[in-house]
């Protein structure tokens, strides 16, 4: 089972597409495979700078993708579905009984309401996922109508994650236009999930900072 099977894997496709549908009438922002082909790219990305093999990162990545389809299912508890689901999934692969329980386990501890990253390839995950904060996931509608979360999201003008491995640090580099969002409004959203990031950032032996508008404020 290699990650391009799990990318065109018809059944994970239509539980995106489902739960997308909702998460649209919730009023979320794009929870597609736009957002979780990135995640995957972003948590093999991190992997490979702190210099785990292969097996880690197609692991990373078949994760990253699947992270998302409990949302076909309800928004809460999405992660704990999500596991489930896919645990049925890669029942039916080729992958070994210890390689599906990593993935599973990533997948069920990605959200910052009750997961904990325990191991790098649920580190790598919650750290792709946490930092895609980008002004294309707000979904058209007339901007009156944004909530907080879109508008904190269509602040944001630039992104940028950097991993080093010689300073031991994973910095997340945002640009925001503070015309349409106020500090404030940005760390009430997203105080939880950065501090979820700072913990993570630990399986790597590394601290996470966040730099936004050329200043450090975590």
């Amino acid at each position: 089972m290699k990650y391009e099977d799990i990318v065109n894997n018809k059944e994970i496709l239509e539980y995106y597409e489902r739960g997308n549908a909702i998460l649209d009438a919730l009023g979320y922002t794009d929870h597609s495979t736009i957002h979780t082909k990135l995640v995957a790219t972003k948590a093999a990305e991190i992997l490979k700078t702190f210099e785990y093999g292969e097996k880690e990162i197609e692991l990373a990545k078949i994760a990253g993708f699947m992270h998302d389809i409990g949302n076909a299912i309800n928004r809460h508890h999405h992660a704990e579905y999500g596991g489930l689901l896919a645990n049925e999934i890669l029942k039916e692969t080729d992958l070994s009984m210890p390689d599906r329980v990593r993935i599973v386990s990533a997948i069920s501890n990605h959200d910052e309401s009750d997961g904990v990253a325990a191991d790098p390839i649920t580190a790598a995950l919650i750290i792709a996922d946490k930092t895609d904060v980008r002004r294309s996931r707000v979904r058209e509608k007339d901007p009156i109508l944004y909530d907080v979360h879109d508008r904190v999201n269509y602040a944001v003008t630039e992104t940028r994650l950097r991993c080093g491995l010689e300073e031991k640090r994973i910095t997340l580099y945002l640009t925001i236009d503070e015309n349409i969002c106020t500090m404030y409004e940005y760390f009430d959203i997203f105080l939880q999930r950065m501090t979820m990031c700072s913990q993570a950032a630990r399986i790597f032996d590394a601290l996470f900072s966040l730099k936004v508008n050329g200043q450090r404020v975590l």
